[in-house]
C-alpha cells in the first residue's frame, strides 16, 4: 500500500492524540465528581459541557477564569493538578507535530501530493524530461518558448532545488523519485491525452533503453528522445520504434562530412537550429592531412568520414587499454602518447597537416593540444570537443576555428525533433543529397524570402486547419498554392518556399505549389512573418478562406439586411 500524507499523519500523530484525549476526559471527570458551590452558597454539580469548556481554555493556557461559579479548594487542587496534566500533554502534542513536520518521508508526500495536483490540472500539452541538468534546463527553456509545457523527474535533492531556483514560467513541476520506473512514469503523466513525449538523455544508453521499452509499454503513441552513443543501442531503440535518437557523435561526424564535401547542407542545419542564418560564411574544411588527437567515440566517427572522404588522418590515443579493440588498418595511424607533447606532434606530421581536432573528453587536454599545434604550425585550422558548457567562454576566447559540443548538439537536436517534427526529418532526409542541391535550396530561401527565414509546420486536419479541412471533406480539389497566397492581394504570392511534405509514410522534399492536398497531410514551410500571419488566417478563418480560394470578399448578412 502507498504510503500517503494523510496515511502519515494518522499513523504519527495517533499517539499524541491519544495522550491529548486522555489527559482532557480526567481532567472533565474529575471536576464533574468534586462537588462545588454556586453564588447561594448551595451544593452544585458542573455539568460536562461546562467541565469542557473550563478544561479547553485552561490546557490552552489561556485562562478566562473560574466558571461557572468560584470554586472550592477541593476544586481547585483538582484544576491545578489538571494544568500540569494537559499541558504535559499538550507539550507532547506539539513536539510531535514539529517533528512530523520535519520528517523527509512526510514532505515528500507533501511533494508528490502537490505534484500530482499539478500534474492532474495539466491541460496543455507536455513532455516528461528525466534528469534536470544543464542539457535538460536549455531543452525545457526552448519548449516553454514554444507552447510546450515540460514536467521532470529527477532522484537529486540539490538539483531539484536548482530546477525551483531558475523560476521557469509557466511552472515546471518536478517529482523526486529514487528511479526513473513504471511507477514514476505513470505518476508524471505518461498516460494522459497531452503527454506528447518522453525524454531521456542520460549517459547510460542501457537506462535510456530501458526507459524507453517502459515508456512505449505505457503509452505506445507517446514519442520517445533518446540519448544512444553506440551501434547496439541504436539498433535495439529503432527496434522499439523510438523517433528521436541522438548520437551527439554521430551528429559531429555528420557535420564534419557536410563541412566538407556539402558546406551549404552545413549551413542548412545551422539554420534549422537556429545558429546562423543563410548568409553566414560557408563552414568549409580544407582538404591534407588531418591530425585526430584522442581516439574514442567521437574520435572514431570522425575518422570513418575523413576516411569517407579519402582524406588522410593521422590518430593520437593515451589509452593503451583499448588497444585489442583496433583494428590492422586503425594500428597502422595510431600513435600512442600524449597529445600535447611537442616531440608526439612533430612526429605525426604536424608541420604539414592542414587541421587538428582535439577530441578527447577533457577540455583542459583538448585546449593544450591545441595551443600546441598552433606554435608548431600558426596556419593550421583548430577544430575541437568542448564537454563542459561551463567553459564555452574559455573556448570562445582561444581562437579556435571550429567548436564542436556535444551537449549543445543533444540540445538543438532534441528541442528542434520534439518543436519541429518536420524540421526534424527534413533534416534527416538532406542528409543524403549533395552540395548542388544544398546550395540551389539556399539560395531558393534567400533570394524568395530573405537570409533568415521562418519555419512553419501545417497539419491538414480539422483542429489546426478547419477551412481547408471543411472544404477538402466536401471532396473539393485544394492546392499547395493556397498557403501562398498573399490576402493583401490575391493575384500576389507571398514569401513562402515548401520544404517538406509528408502523406501518411510518404515524404516529399521541396513540394511544388501545384501539388493538391489531402486531410491528413503535414507541410514544412519557410516564410517570413507576414506571410505566416497570412496562412494561419486562411487555414482558420472562414472570411479570409473564401477570399484566398475565390479573390472575392465573402458577404454576410444581419438581421435581414446583406452586409
Amino acid at each position: 500500500m502507498k504510503s500517503s500524507s494523510l496515511f502519515i499523519i494518522l499513523q504519527r500523530m495517533r499517539t499524541p492524540f491519544l495522550v491529548i484525549i486522555i489527559t482532557y476526559t480526567i481532567s472533565i471527570v474529575g471536576l464533574i465528581l468534586i462537588e462545588g458551590i454556586d453564588k447561594n452558597g448551595n451544593p452544585h454539580q458542573m455539568g460536562i459541557f461546562d467541565a469542557f469548556y473550563f478544561v479547553s481554555y485552561m490546557a490552552t493556557t489561556i485562562g478566562f477564569g473560574e466558571a461557572p461559579y468560584e470554586f472550592t479548594y477541593s476544586q481547585r487542587i483538582w484544576v491545578t493538578f489538571s494544568i500540569y496534566l494537559t499541558v504535559l500533554g499538550w507539550f507532547y502534542g506539539i513536539g510531535s507535530l514539529v517533528s512530523l513536520l520535519q520528517d523527509k518521508l512526510f514532505l515528500q508526500e507533501l511533494e508528490r501530493a502537490k505534484f500530482g495536483r499539478q500534474v492532474k490540472n495539466l491541460k496543455d500539452k507536455f513532455i516528461i524530461i528525466l534528469g534536470y541538468n544543464q542539457i535538460t534546463s536549455e531543452i525545457i527553456k526552448k519548449t516553454l518558448e514554444n507552447g510546450v509545457r515540460t514536467v521532470v523527474i529527477e532522484k537529486d535533492r540539490n538539483k531539484i532545488n536548482h530546477l525551483i531556483l531558475e523560476s521557469f514560467t509557466p511552472t515546471v513541476p518536478v517529482l523526486y523519485s529514487e528511479n526513473y520506473n513504471l511507477d514514476a512514469l505513470e505518476f508524471a503523466g505518461i498516460k494522459k491525452y497531452n503527454c506528447k513525449a518522453i525524454v531521456s538523455l542520460f549517459e547510460d544508453d542501457a537506462l535510456n533503453l530501458k526507459i524507453a521499452l517502459t515508456s512505449k509499454l505505457l503509452n505506445k503513441h507517446v514519442r520517445i528522445a533518446a540519448k544512444s552513443t553506440t551501434i547496439n543501442h541504436t539498433e535495439n531503440l529503432k527496434d522499439l520504434d523510438v523517433e528521436i535518437i541522438a548520437n551527439p557523435f554521430s551528429i559531429i561526424s555528420s557535420e564534419v562530412n557536410m563541412a566538407l564535401s556539402a558546406p551549404n547542407l552545413f549551413k542548412l542545419e545551422k539554420w534549422l537550429y537556429k545558429i546562423d542564418n543563410l548568409s553566414a560564411n560557408l563552414p568549409t574544411f580544407p582538404q591534407g592531412k588531418y591530425i585526430i588527437c584522442g581516439y574514442g567515440r567521437m574520435g572514431r566517427k570522425i575518422y570513418r568520414k575523413l576516411k569517407a572522404n579519402n582524406i588522410e588522418a593521422e590518430l593520437v590515443e593515451i589509452n593503451k587499454n583499448d588497444i585489442n579493440n583496433y583494428s590492422q588498418e586503425e594500428m597502422s595511424h595510431i600513435t600512442f602518447g600524449n597529445a600535447d607533447d611537442k616531440q608526439m606532434l612533430s612526429d605525426v606530421g604536424i608541420l604539414d597537416a592542414v587541421a587538428i581536432i582535439a577530441a578527447t573528453n577533457d577540455d583542459t587536454t583538448n585546449l593544450s593540444v591545441l595551443a600546441t599545434a598552433k606554435k608548431l604550425n600558426p596556419n593550421i585550422m583548430t577544430i575541437v570537443r568542448e564537454n563542459e558548457m561551463e567553459d564555452y567562454s574559455i573556448f570562445e576566447s582561444a581562437n579556435i576555428n571550429h567548436i564542436f559540443m556535444p551537449s549543445k548538439i543533444l540540445i538543438n537536436k532534441t528541442a528542434n525533433a520534439l518543436i519541429n517534427p518536420l524540421a526534424d526529418k527534413f533534416l534527416r532526409m538532406i542528409i543524403k543529397k549533395d552540395e548542388d542541391w544544398a546550395a540551389k535550396v539556399v539560395r531558393k530561401l534567400v533570394e524568395d524570402i530573405n537570409d533568415d527565414p521562418l519555419v512553419m509546420e501545417v497539419y491538414i486536419n480539422s483542429k489546426y486547419t478547419p477551412e481547408l479541412t471543411k472544404h477538402l471533406e466536401n471532396k473539393n480539389t485544394l492546392s499547395l498554392d493556397i498557403l501562398a497566397t498573399s490576402l493583401h492581394n490575391k493575384e500576389q504570392r507571398n514569401n513562402v518556399v515548401p520544404l517538406l511534405l509528408q502523406r501518411e509514410e510518404e515524404i516529399l522534399l521541396l513540394p511544388i505549389f501545384e501539388h493538391n492536398l489531402k486531410i491528413g497531410d503535414k507541410i514544412l514551410l519557410a516564410c517570413d512573418e507576414h506571410a505566416k500571419s497570412d496562412i494561419e488566417y486562411i487555414c482558420q478563418n472562414a472570411n479570409e478562406f473564401h477570399y484566398a480560394l475565390t479573390g472575392e470578399e465573402k458577404r454576410t448578412f444581419f438581421k435581414g439586411k446583406n452586409k
